[in-house]
């Protein structure tokens, strides 16, 4: 039987022996093309409107499709992907039949295999030039085709034609791979869904498998109404199953038609659990992965300047829509915000010519100036970026701007320069010179007629990124999601450090600037080691803070949890840091300054694309039958003025730091610290040995340095009253307590602890609250939350937090005034208990004269007198009479706990007990120091 394979492009026809090849134009630097057959490779990259509609997964005049099944498995926010279709030519006469995917434009194909009549034709991913002689042996001897990729919005299109006798089966197989990005707070997977026709078997499965669990998965009503109920989703605490299989007859248009109404993009969002802002570190497989998204951080003021495009060709929609996205973005401005808008043809006219800030009346005078914009004439790039970048420095040298703050360019053009400078190298010159390290770009490119290859090398060189807008109707809705995502920057200069000799080949892990809703991954191999654990550093600068956190993970424990996962992808961790790295590294060679670096890049992204099988600007998937006398070629397609290498970092590929670091001092290396230092425990330093404590039931401990005796008493006070412990008016510092109960009475007794602690710093008007669920820092204007489940330090002004992971947070202020937290946890379903905070305040703390509070009140040690010690009711407890403060107190010899070195058992403190919440010891009655909120200071006793 002759067996032949055939690729059909549209209405190209593939004339007897002219040369056709797939290849991305700008890659193969050695090829001159005609300014036709550049056209033309254009032309064949983009699915017109009419081929869109026209599209079928399968093709075919008279054909029975058998099945139509789809599988991702998404483990870690990396997705495999596998497509598989079954069809037989049922007609009388050969012919052929095409196989359709879209698949997204970030995916990498892994793989395609297809059976023809019981002949399995088998992909391989090989260097270009090697798959193409391959190829080209084949196609000398007339056995050969080629598959295509063509682009199609934010998806390409793998198409391939075979041409078989009547009766023929042919199976279909393709994989692809791809990293789920996070936009918005949440991580979406895109399927495109298109039969074209009833399928007896259709299905979609998407296994989602994430070890910290999942927080939500949705499945936007995007196919219609009729299929609303078919999407089933099943999920656990870190699984999830969306299902989609109706039967023929739910395919249906209607009741008696024979056509399919599955039309559309199946999409799944998902988000995942963070119990800390440190982010989450996994290992498998050698790898190792750090995902960073931490939440609850106040936004970072912006510096926005404008620049739009107001040539001739954004006459009409493209103008309307900019016009109605700029008003949404405009409104979303805060008085903290500075801003301004460059318009330009090829003249260039500002509305205000220096930033302003984003109150009421400037925002509304903007939208005036917006609203009545006509574009016309040319198109003067440079001269616009140029007007932006010196607005921006002049604000900078001028002092207006916040030191902390985020300043941007956010350009949105539909063409190429026309007016003034035109030449891109030189254009793209310009704006590095002029633009300062603390300056990023964003470019948006409208439509299909702006060089976007342009447009991303400027962005990603000035430390932002591109996104190509489609000039539809919705073309508004695309301007404002992608203001969206960098609306609210939270943090900047983030560094994700590994200790020295731990990890090797790590992607980017310096980034200028991360934006709420959004995600940093790095990702690199871990060195053979004797520790069982790998730890992470993080460091950041917020609102008025910088911050540094700790995270660690077991280096065998994911990968035994993989092994009993049915649906899950246990090859995630090294496929996903292949991808990282080939992305990058993509990246790196579109901005390559010489020839001899672009070369060396080159070889770097073809090795590891081989070794990881990823069709890739460099590589092509070579089909070849059992016999390898048949082959298909498959290369990455050609974005018009898109070039070879797509952006879509949240955040400027900056030089990657390929040194790790030893940690900070603040971390507590359990894994790596010698016995003796281990032994000592996390931040003992930081705390003395004799300190005052108030701990469990409320039990305060008050240590006498100078009588060498501890004094103990109890305050039996309600739930919700907020008790004072330290107020200092001369430094402005006061520490509060809330109680909280117990669930239910014990003993005929309903026991109280403290389930808040607040710290405030009056002069730098600085709160730090601290709960058994979170750490909560307050400036008046910002709010940043960090949990218990991350080592980290965060200082701000003359305030520094540090806290051990689940253990406890010291809060230092001006180096001479300390409050140490510890956390108890308890069993949540415990019937009486709950987790509470105890409280240890150093001794030698600096506090001023007026320094006051139930436990502040002894910095003035009062004289103590203790006489007549005899035996007590309790043999174990002796008893006494106590002098102190002009009182004769009874009291009993006993212990309380200091839980800072076993918080299990604690450590017993033997002291004297005052009896009757302290009265005669403490000054006043206690209710004098219940006080109204947290960061109250009380009247002075």
């Amino acid at each position: 039987m002759r067996r032949l394979l055939l690729l059909l492009l549209g209405l190209l026809l593939l004339q007897q022996g002219r040369c056709f090849e797939f290849v991305i134009d700008g890659e193969w630097e050695e090829e001159t093309l005609p300014l036709e057959d550049h056209r033309e490779r254009h032309k064949r990259a983009i699915l017109t409107s009419e081929e869109q509609e026209d599209f079928e997964a399968i093709r075919g005049d008279d054909i029975t499709v058998k099945s139509y099944k789809v599988e991702s498995r998404i483990t870690s926010r990396f997705a495999h992907t596998t497509v598989r279709s079954s069809v037989v030519n049922s007609g009388s006469k050969a012919q052929s039949i095409g196989f359709n995917v879209q698949i997204p434009k970030r995916a990498f194909i892994t793989n395609f295999t297809m059976n023809v009549n019981g002949i399995t034709f088998m992909g391989s991913v090989k260097e270009k030039t090697v798959a193409r002689n391959l190829y080209a042996q084949a196609r000398a001897r007339g056995k050969a085709a080629g598959i295509v990729r063509a682009n199609s919005q934010d998806m390409e299109t793998f198409k391939t034609e075979v041409h078989v006798p009547p009766g023929s089966n042919i199976e279909f197989e393709l994989h692809y791979q791809e990293m789920m990005h996070r936009k918005l707070g949440f991580y979406e997977h895109s399927l495109y869904l298109q039969p074209g026709r009833l399928v007896p078997q259709f299905q979609v499965d998407v296994y989602i498998f994430e070890p910290k669990g999942i927080s939500m998965v949705q499945t936007p009503n995007t196919l219609g109404e009729q299929f609303a109920e078919l999407i089933k989703v099943t999920s656990s605490k870190d699984k999830a199953h969306i299902v989609f299989k109706p039967n023929l007859q739910q395919q249906r248009k209607c009741d008696n038609c024979t056509t399919s109404a599955i039309d559309g993009a199946f999409i799944v969002r998902y988000d995942v659990n963070r119990d800390s802002n440190a982010g989450e570190l996994q290992v498998s497989d050698g790898h190792f992965v750090q995902f960073f998204a931490p939440s609850n951080l106040s936004p970072l003021p912006k510096n926005i300047v404008f620049v739009i495009d107001v040539s001739g060709s954004m006459w009409g929609v493209k103008m309307k829509q900019t016009v109605e996205a700029m008003q949404a973005i405009l409104d979303d401005l805060t008085v903290d915000d500075h801003f301004s808008i460059i318009d330009f043809n090829h003249n260039v006219r500002c509305w205000s010519e220096d930033l302003v800030p984003g109150s009421t009346i400037q925002v509304a005078d903007a939208k005036r100036y917006i609203q009545n914009i006509k574009p016309n004439g040319g198109t003067n790039i440079n001269e616009a970026l140029m007007r932006a970048a010196q607005m921006l420095v002049r604000a900078s040298n001028q002092g207006l701007l916040d030191p902390r703050s985020v300043s941007m360019i956010i350009l949105v053009s539909d063409g190429d320069p026309t007016v003034g400078e035109i030449k891109l190298s030189t254009i793209q010159k310009n704006v590095k010179r002029v633009m300062r390290e603390e300056f990023s770009l964003f470019s948006l490119g409208i439509g299909f007629d702006v060089d976007y290859d342009f447009l991303e090398r400027i962005a990603m060189e000035n430390r932002g990124m591109a996104q190509r807008i489609y000039a539809n109707h919705d073309a508004a809705e695309q301007l404002r999601m992608f203001y969206s995502q960098v609306s609210s920057p939270l943090l900047r200069k983030i560094t994700i450090q590994f200790p020295e000799d731990t990890v090797s080949d790590v992607t980017q892990n310096r980034f200028d600037k991360f934006f709420s809703g959004s995600e940093l991954v790095v990702a690199g191999k871990v060195l053979p080691s004797e520790s069982n654990t790998l730890t992470s550093f993080t460091t950041a600068s917020a609102a008025r803070l910088d911050i540094s956190l700790g995270t660690e993970a077991d280096i065998v424990e994911l990968d035994m949890e993989l092994a009993k996962q049915q649906h899950s992808f246990t090859g995630f961790a090294r496929q996903m840091w292949a991808y990282i790295t080939i992305k990058q590294l993509i990246s790196e060679r579109a901005l390559a300054p010489t020839a001899a670096k672009k070369r060396k890049i080159t070889q770097q992204i073809m090795s590891l694309a081989v070794e990881h099988q990823f069709v890739t600007p460099l590589t092509a998937l070579l089909v070849e039958s059992d016999d390898a006398k048949e082959r298909l070629l498959a290369d990455s397609p050609k974005d018009p003025k898109h070039g070879c290498c797509p952006g879509g970092s949240s955040s400027a590929p900056l030089t990657p730091v390929r040194v790790v670091y030893q940690p900070p001092p603040w971390v507590q290396m359990t894994t790596t610290a010698p016995p003796s230092q281990a032994e000592k425990g996390p931040e003992e330093w930081a705390v003395p040995q004799r300190v005052n404590l108030v701990d469990n039931d409320p039990h305060f401990i008050i240590h006498l340095p100078r009588s060498n005796m501890d004094v103990c008493f109890n305050i039996d006070s309600k739930p919700g009253h907020i008790l004072n412990l330290v107020s200092d008016p001369g430094t402005g510092v006061v520490v509060n307590g809330q109680l909280i109960s117990s669930k239910q009475m014990h003993k005929n007794k309903l026991n109280t602890y403290f389930g808040t602690i607040s710290v405030y710093y009056q002069p730098d008007g600085i709160s730090v609250a601290i709960s058994t669920v979170d750490i909560t820092m307050t400036d008046g204007r910002n709010n940043h939350t960090f949990t218990w489940g991350a080592t980290a330090e965060i200082t701000q002004d003359s305030v520094r937090i540090s806290i051990v992971k689940n253990s406890h947070v010291s809060i230092i202020i001006n180096n001479n005034i300390q409050v140490m937290v510890l956390l108890h946890r308890v069993w949540k379903k415990h019937p009486v208990s709950v987790d509470f905070l105890g409280i240890y305040i150093p001794n030698d703390n600096q506090y001023s004269p007026l320094v006051h509070g139930l436990i502040g009140q002894f910095s003035r040690e009062p004289e103590v007198n203790v006489h007549d010690i005899h035996e007590g009711v309790d043999p174990l407890k002796k008893e006494a009479t106590m002098e102190v403060k002009g009182n004769k107190l009874h009291v009993t010899r006993g212990w309380q706990k200091d839980y800072r070195y076993d918080k299990r058992n604690g450590t017993n403190v033997y002291c004297w007990f005052v009896h009757n919440s302290g009265k005669g010891f403490i000054d006043g009655h206690y209710t004098d120091y219940i006080i109204p909120d947290l960061n109250s200071f009380p009247q002075m006793l």
